[in-house]
């Protein structure tokens, strides 16, 4: 028979399970690629237990297949996946990579952790995501706009990684990656905003612009296909365009974004394709977990050739 104490022990642990409920927005500083997390937990205490995650070392939003809370207070999920090693990217093998997490003073800590390779642990922290109420409801006025990029140089622009440099080079008045180019960030932050920018990919490429360093408006060369949640326009592995409204590989296509909170809307070569809709949370570019806060536009560069020829941001106030 139990005793009391280990009963109320037992008692407690259960009753905090609720604590893992909600969205939460994940900082990692080890992370290689300086990227932050998501996770989504619904159910914990009622036996309908479920989750949702966006992190390394996958990119698009997943449901997690496996995913419990210990009878001490554990918050455990797994995904099997195939884990490249740094020392050798080229070896790749199917593995567990196994993330833990304890709520304490209204945050997760946690852990993550390819099995059997101990070298591969990272620790996280995550916080509530924000409510943010701000909507796309007719209130909002054109500010100043601002050229982020000046069709001369790179001013204005850094590397997404510190250890590495800027593989972006500007040329007849056009940015253009490198090859496996890594992401590029600009200095200025922005909120609320309308973005028009120009752009081509090569067939085959591509690309993506993270809005605010977190929501990913994916660039992808996908002319003629049906319009998926990993197609041009899409709010990467999140928002699926109603239309593909896609030009032909290597001709030049526009993107007039306007985000307002957390609602956007995304109009390609003059078609709406996502019209005010809310954004659940950070994607796999996001750079940072401080959601509430103005943040940076990002462009990926390591997935194929992508031209910009044309960054025009501006601000929207009240």
């Amino acid at each position: 028979m139990r005793t009391l104490a280990a009963i109320l022990l037992c008692g407690s642990a259960l009753a905090g399970e609720p604590d893992f409920n909600g969205r939460w927005n994940i900082a990692v500083p080890g992370e290689t690629r300086a990227r932050a997390w998501w996770l989504e937990v619904t159910g914990a205490g009622t036996g309908d237990l479920k989750g949702r995650f966006v992190g390394a070392p996958g990119g698009q939003m997943d449901v997690i297949p496996q995913i419990n809370v210990s009878r001490d207070g554990e918050l455990m999920f797994v995904f099997e996946r195939t884990f490249s090693r740094p020392a050798d990217p080229q070896t790749k093998q199917s593995s567990r990579g196994v993330y833990r997490a304890r709520h304490r003073d209204g945050k997760l800590y946690g852990t993550f952790e390819v099995e059997g390779r101990p070298e591969s642990k990272l620790t996280w922290v995550g916080v509530r995501a924000p409510v943010i109420k701000e909507k796309d409801d007719g209130s909002w006025k054109a500010g100043k706009a601002v050229e982020v990029f000046n069709g001369k140089d790179l001013a204005g622009w850094r590397s997404r990684r510190s250890d590495m440099p800027i593989s972006w080079q500007v040329k007849n008045s056009l940015l253009a990656n490198n090859p496996k180019a890594t992401d590029l960030v600009s200095d200025a932050k922005f909120w609320n905003f309308q973005l028009h920018t120009e752009y081509r990919v090569s067939k085959g490429s591509n690309s993506g612009i993270g809005l605010r360093g977190r929501y990913e408006v994916q660039i992808y060369e996908d002319y003629g296909k049906p319009p998926s949640g990993h197609g041009n326009g899409a709010i990467y592995s999140r928002i699926v365009p109603s239309v593909n409204a896609s030009y032909a590989p290597e001709e030049w296509q526009t993107f007039d974004i306007t985000l307002v909170g957390r609602q956007v809307t995304v109009v390609l070569n003059g078609k709406t394709i996502v019209d005010h809709q809310e954004i659940e949370g950070l994607t796999a570019i996001a750079s940072d977990s401080e959601e509430d806060k103005p943040g940076p536009f990002i462009l990926q560069g390591d997935h194929g050739p992508v031209e910009f020829r044309k960054f025009t941001v501006t601000p929207l106030v009240k």
